[in-house]
């Protein structure tokens, strides 16, 4: 499994979400590098790394177990979009030792995927990852920018896509997070139309300690969207802890 690393001091691990690539975390890489280690992962199948993507959200937490391994990475904190929160939580569950506090973005504890989208990346990726990229992001994003994500989403091949939304689709740990014990903060747009707010609620009232911070004028993509609001919830909520 390929990552970035980049910066000197707490490791931050990012994980980015279904059909997702390193890129998604352009702005919180500039924000924290100056203070933190960074470490972008591409999960395997996806971005520069290689293997097959997992079906399951287990698969993609013990490749980020190996991963730790590999670079030495004893303690971190984790923070997950979407897919990658259900890959933190549950890296959380097997692994709490090694996590110093996870970072819930856009996610649930439940990731049920439409229909239409498992069985339209099979049938007609380009209009479903159309339908993906429209619905993920709030109606005032800037079309332009939207373009270059979508351009890069194309980049996945169908196999990945439908590999992640089966993964997303199987993952369930409602009844499960009062047992979760490592500090944790949950963070939503406001206009999240695939992990809506009540899903972000339900965590952080699950999760014992947890804040939640909701992003005004920001869909499901929210860290890029709004990475301001989002970098100073993150950092807080690391010096928080650090301290």
């Amino acid at each position: 499994m390929e990552i970035e690393k980049y910066g000197n001091g707490v490791p931050i691990v990012f994980i980015h979400g279904a059909g997702g690539s390193t890129l998604s975390w352009v702005f919180q890489k500039m924000y924290f590098e100056g203070s933190y280690t960074v470490f972008l992962v591409d999960l395997p199948g996806h971005g520069r790394s290689d293997g097959p993507p997992s079906a399951s959200i287990g698969g993609y937490a013990e490749a980020l177990k190996r991963t730790f391994e590999e670079n030495a990475i004893t303690s971190a904190f984790i923070a997950g979009h979407s897919m990658g929160g259900a890959v933190a939580m549950d890296f959380a569950f097997r692994y709490p030792g090694l996590v110093r506090g996870i970072v819930l973005i856009g996610t649930g504890a439940r990731l049920k995927v439409y229909p239409e989208i498992l069985e339209g990346i099979v049938k007609d990726k380009e209009k479903t990852a159309r339908m993906i990229i429209d619905t993920a992001f709030s109606p005032q994003f800037p079309e332009k920018l939207k373009e270059k994500v979508f351009a890069e989403y194309m980049k996945n091949d169908a196999e990945t896509v439908f590999n992640d939304f089966t993964a997303c689709d199987g993952f369930n740990v409602i009844g499960q997070l009062g047992s979760l014990s490592v500090p944790a903060l949950v963070i939503c747009g406001i206009e999240d139309r695939f992990t809506p707010v009540k899903y972000s609620q339900y965590l952080a009232g699950s999760i014992p300690g947890t804040g939640l911070v909701l992003v005004e004028g920001a869909g499901h993509m929210v860290m890029i969207e709004r990475p301001d609001e989002v970098n100073k919830a993150i950092g807080a909520f690391v010096e928080n802890i650090i301290a």
